[in-house]
């Protein structure tokens, strides 16, 4: 199997059916050792998310505002936004393993298991939004993690935009909308509090992983860890640094951020 060339099938496949059915193909192949990367790849240039032909894309600003998740119309549209987050967590993890040559093998591997973790998050979820009788589809979405996508091609640039800022705000907003699903006590809201409580130990690790190649990168250019970040991402997101912001402190000291950079983020005196 050609890595690189077999992999850009997979990550330019539209559907989701069709896209998990040649993720599992491929990424058994490679856990089996049973590939080769080709030295004259050329990464491909996205133009559009792959879900632009199935999914209806609107600004953040267009989006539904329904913030009661007790209806079933709540229900449907926070699995759906949760859903299209993880389907597109799909794509920036198979790109990750994708646009980068001459890596570690380890890079390679990480960045497929994160993609393999995506794929059962979003399976999780999407049988969730059916018992409901929803399906993927059913609301407008946005693009926003495409864009990012699309704007940080570079190596460093990515690892520290999408897993490291992207990602990590996950693990702070994750814990927000159990909290409210806990505020009623639904047979149903259970299920999702069980399904969210997977995703969040399982991005600790995604965020890790992107702190390790985040690190990395920074290493193979001498470049400091948190002074390099707060730049990359004041040029990737423009006013992320000024805004105070709320943070899971326990989670993002696990996934390697230090104390001094999280007292910066939230604008505190301590990283308790």
């Amino acid at each position: 199997m050609n890595y690189f060339f077999t992999l850009e099938q997979v990550l330019l496949t539209k559907y989701p059916k069709e896209k998990i059915e040649k993720f599992k193909h491929f990424y058994e192949n490679f856990i089996n050792n049973k590939f080769t990367f080709e030295d004259n790849y050329i990464p491909c240039k996205l133009k559009e998310p792959s879900y632009s032909n199935f999914l209806e894309i609107v600004k953040p600003t267009a989006l539904p505002k329904i913030k009661n998740f007790n209806t079933i119309e709540g229900k449907k549209y926070l699995l759906h936004t949760i859903l299209h987050i993880e389907y597109s967590a799909i794509d920036l993890a198979l790109d990750a393993a994708l646009r980068y040559q001459n890596l570690p093998l380890q890079y390679y591997s990480d960045w497929l298991e994160v993609a393999n973790d995506e794929v059962r998050h979003f399976i999780m979820l999407e049988n969730l939004l059916n018992e409901l009788g929803g399906k993927y589809g059913d609301f407008p979405v946005h693009k926003n993690l495409f864009e990012a996508m699309e704007n940080t091609p570079e190596f460093l640039r990515r690892m520290a935009a999408v897993p490291r800022y992207l990602e990590a705000n996950g693990l702070d907003q994750n814990p927000k909308i159990m909290e409210k699903l806990k505020s009623n006590n639904d047979p149903f809201n259970r299920k999702i509090l069980e399904a969210l409580n997977i995703i969040l130990e399982e991005e600790v690790d995604h965020v890790t992983k992107g702190d390790t190649w985040y690190k990395y990168a920074c290493d193979l250019e001498n470049l400091p860890y948190d002074e390099t970040y707060l730049k990359i991402i004041e040029e990737v997101f423009p006013g992320s640094t000024k805004r105070k912001m709320d943070l899971n402190f326990e989670a993002r000291k696990k996934a390697g951020f230090s104390c001094e950079l999280l007292k910066t983020l939230s604008k505190k005196q301590d990283c308790n």
